[in-house]
C-alpha cells in the first residue's frame, strides 16, 4: 500500500497524463511530457507505471468508475404512471449532461483514435462504462414493462434507442467539430424531444 506522499505523486502523474494525452494524443505524448507536467522526475513516473501503454490504460479505465452514479440513477426510475414522462425526461437531461461534458468527448475521441492500436482497451472502456449503463437501462425498461408502464419486447434494443435519440445530435456534432456545439437549452430540447419519441414507440 502506498504512503500518502507516494499516493499524491501517483495521483499527480495520473492527472498530468490525462491532461497531456488529451492535449497531444497518445502518439504525441512522451513520458518526459508527463513527468514535466506532474512536476516529478521521469524515474518517478516509471516507478509508478511500467510504461506509457500501462499509464494510458490506467487513465482510460479509471474513468469508468464515474459511471457508477449514472448506473444508480438509471436503476432508480420509479414506477409512477402519471410521472413517467417527467421521470424519464429528468433522467435524459442528466444523461445528456454527463455524456456531453467536454472532457468526456475528448476522452471518447482519444480512445477511438487509438482503437486499432489498443482494441482490447477500447472494448474494456465501452463494456465497463457505457455498456453497463445500457444493460441497467434495459433491465429498468423490462421492469417498467412488467409493471404495465412500457411495452418493450427487446429491452437492450430499447435502451439503445433511448440513448441514440438523446445522444446522436450533440455527441456527433461535438466529435466532428472539436468542441461543444450545444447550449443548455439545446440539451433540454433533446431530452424532451427524445423522451417524447421514445414513449411514442414504447408506451
Amino acid at each position: 500500500m502506498m504512503d500518502s506522499r507516494s499516493a499524491r505523486k501517483h495521483q499527480a502523474i495520473l492527472d498530468a497524463a490525462t491532461s497531456v494525452f488529451l492535449d497531444k494524443g497518445y502518439a504525441g505524448t512522451s513520458m518526459d511530457d508527463i513527468a514535466r507536467t506532474a512536476a516529478v522526475s521521469k524515474q518517478t513516473v516509471y516507478k509508478h507505471f511500467a510504461d506509457k501503454e500501462r499509464l494510458f490504460a490506467d487513465i482510460v479505465l479509471a474513468t469508468t468508475d464515474r459511471i457508477d452514479a449514472m448506473v444508480d440513477l438509471v436503476a432508480d426510475i420509479p414506477a409512477e404512471a402519471d410521472a413517467l414522462d417527467e421521470n424519464l425526461t429528468r433522467l435524459a437531461r442528466r444523461f445528456l449532461a454527463a455524456l456531453t461534458q467536454p472532457e468526456v468527448i475528448q476522452l471518447r475521441r482519444l480512445i477511438i483514435a487509438n482503437a486499432d492500436t489498443f482494441p482490447a482497451l477500447g472494448a474494456a472502456w465501452y463494456e465497463q462504462g457505457f455498456e453497463r449503463v445500457l444493460a441497467t437501462l434495459a433491465a429498468t425498461f423490462q421492469r417498467l414493462t412488467g409493471q404495465g408502464l412500457l411495452k418493450v419486447q427487446e429491452p437492450l434494443l430499447a435502451a439503445d434507442h433511448f440513448a441514440g435519440l438523446l445522444l446522436w445530435i450533440p455527441v456527433n456534432r461535438a466529435m466532428f467539430h472539436g468542441g461543444p456545439q450545444h447550449t443548455e437549452a439545446d440539451l433540454d430540447h433533446y431530452a424532451t424531444a427524445g423522451v417524447r419519441a421514445f414513449l411514442a414507440a414504447y408506451r
